[in-house]
Order: structure tokens, then sequence, then C-alpha cells
């Protein structure tokens, strides 16, 4: 282990009923067909798809061989003990690791480089990798940009695999962090047109998610707007992703206050964000839902504040609840902050 662990922050200006049930099968099942799109089920793309799921391994699976693989000067750079701080540390634009010596593209051999960019795809979901990838390479010139820590030892108890660089925060556990989806918080962003985007943030490639936001807004009744509008945002900070518990103020509309059509809405938004990771954390996180008092328990809320155009398409929003945080800030580009947690007292 290093002597000295130190987070390496970058300087960028503001980057510094639908049942609960019919939620969770609905919201796993999109899920399921993100995996497996693409693949072809004939007689010969059956083959090809049964043998590409013999080689895949969990992303856990790969961190204990991407271990297992360090040299000892690799190891002073990126391994650290599990309850070290900067495990569950979040930012909109930071390094874990000093990116001058650990860059995934510097220090790593090629198979290395071939493990790490095995585990990001394993903890994403075929259509998010290719989102994500994308906006790697706009935001910061490719995944080998990137760094990543390993924190724990891998395959003797618990450990964490986390990923950071501009507009990202992603992590593989393997349920050591318990009552907590994701491994922790998480973060996701884009700058695809210039730092100030124009309403239509065009080539963003989170911005279908605010489309499906504003679609459940333009649901809305005058007195469900009232309620949901909000002037002020939440700050761009990890501050907003701490938890309120039940018994903490949560603004916005309630879901146990829309309609049936407005709950397959939100259901839609939600499994829209939640379908950009693989099925497992999917799955984690919708239980961590539920066990919140699942839609009903939910509010949605829009801010008057960053609206770009002041066309009444909202640039940012929440979803939140007792055990949610879920802050998409869309202006002046995307900055998206998500922390999902098991049962709130």
């Amino acid at each position: 282990m290093r002597k000295e662990d130190v987070s390496h922050e970058l300087s960028c200006p503001d980057c510094d009923d639908v049942s609960r049930r019919h939620f969770l099968r609905s919201a796993a099942t999109a899920a399921t067909a993100v995996g497996t799109a693409g693949l072809s089920f004939g007689a010969a793309g059956k083959l090809l798809a049964d043998d590409a799921k013999k080689k895949v391994q969990p992303a856990e699976t790969v961190v204990k061989q991407l271990f297992d693989s360090l040299k000892d000067n690799q190891r002073k750079l990126v391994c650290m003990p599990f309850n070290h701080e900067l495990r569950s540390k979040i930012s909109n634009n930071w390094h874990i690791v000093d990116p001058k010596a650990a860059a995934i593209g510097k220090l790593y051999t090629a198979d290395q480089q071939e493990m790490i960019l095995q585990i990001f795809k394993g903890v994403t979901s075929e259509d998010g990798y290719r989102r994500f990838e994308k906006q790697m390479k706009d935001d910061a010139g490719g995944f080998d940009k990137y760094t990543c820590a390993i924190f724990g030892e891998p395959g003797t108890g618990k450990f964490e695999w986390v990923l950071t660089g501009r507009h990202l925060t992603i992590r593989a556990d393997g349920d050591s962090v318990e009552n907590t989806a994701f491994g922790g918080p998480i973060f996701y962003g884009h700058a695809a047109g210039g730092f100030n985007e124009k309403p239509d943030h065009a080539g963003n490639v989170w911005w279908h998610q605010a489309r499906l936001a504003n679609k459940l807004y333009g649901a809305l009744d005058g007195k469900q707007r009232d309620k949901a509008l909000v002037v002020e945002s939440p700050p761009d900070s990890p501050k907003v992703v701490r938890l309120k518990g039940t018994k903490g103020k949560l603004e916005g509309l309630r879901g146990a206050d829309m309609s049936k059509d407005q709950k397959k809405l939100l259901d839609e938004t939600l499994r829209s964000m939640l379908n950009m990771y693989r099925k497992s954390d999917v799955d984690e996180a919708l239980k961590c839902i539920d066990a919140n008092g699942g839609l009903d328990a939910l509010t949605v809320s829009y801010f008057d504040e960053g609206n770009i155009g002041d066309d009444e398409i909202w640039d940012r929003w929440m979803i939140e609840g007792p055990g949610m945080v879920w802050y998409f800030r869309g202006t002046p580009h995307v900055h998206t902050w998500v922390n999902i947690a098991g049962k709130q007292a």
C-alpha cells in the first residue's frame, strides 16, 4: 500500500395504480432485454450467443484476476484498504489515483487494460456501455485516460473496484457494501456540445432520460405541476446524494398522488435511467426502492433554475425517496448524482 493516499481533483468550472410489483417486474424485464439486444437466435446465432456467454465472466471475477496480476509498483499506486475514505468518495470530475502515473493507458499492460475494460463492460448494459464509451471519448479523450483503484483484497473478504475520471464514478463491489446499490454513490455526465449546451442538448448521450422526465411533466395537471415545480435547484456537489430517510422533507410531487398513467411514465423514466447498468445492479436498486415504499414513496421535482431557453423543458430535475437520490442537472451540461440504499429509518 502507498504511504499517502490522496484524491486528485481537476479544475473545471461547474464540474468542480402501476404497483411496486409491476415496477419491479417491468424494470427487470427491460434490463434483461437490454442485455440481450442484438443477439441472433437462429441456429448459428444461438451457438454464437452460447459461446459468448461461456467467455463472459462476472466483473468481480475479473477484478480478482486484475488484482492478482498487479506488480508491486502498481499495487502501491492503486490498492488501498477497504475502509479507506476514498472508497466512498464521489465528485463530478476527479481521479481516485494520480492520472499522471496511473491512467489506464499508462500504468497497465495490454492484458491488464483488457481486464479493466471487461470489468467496465461487466457493470454496464450493452446500451449503457456504448453511451459511456462515447461520453468518455468526448469528455476526456477515451477510456484509457480514466483511472481505477481496488479497495480490499478480492477473493479474501470485502473489496471494491472503483473507476473515476471526468463525469464518471462507477463501482463493482460483489455486494461487499451492505444495504447499498451500485456499491455506493455513483456519478455520470456528458458535455457533448461544448461546456454550455443548447436547449436541445444535441449529441448528449443522456438527454433521452430528460425527455422522458419531461414527458411525465407534460402529463401532469395544473395542481400537480405546482407541486412538482421548484424554483431553486440543489447544489452541484456531493452533498446532494445524502439520503433523507423517512423523516426527511422531500420536495416535489409524490408518486402516491399520481394517476396510473402518470406512474407508468415515472416507471419508464426510472427504467431508462437504471438500464445503463448490469442486471444484477438494476435488481438490487429495485429492491432498495421497493423496500422504501416503491413508486408511491418517491417524489419528482423539476427546477426552474437553469432552464435553458426558458422553454419549460426542464433541464434540471430529481427523483428522490427515503433511500434514493437521482439528481439530473442538465445545465450547463449534464451532471447526474445517484445514491440508492435499502430500508431507511
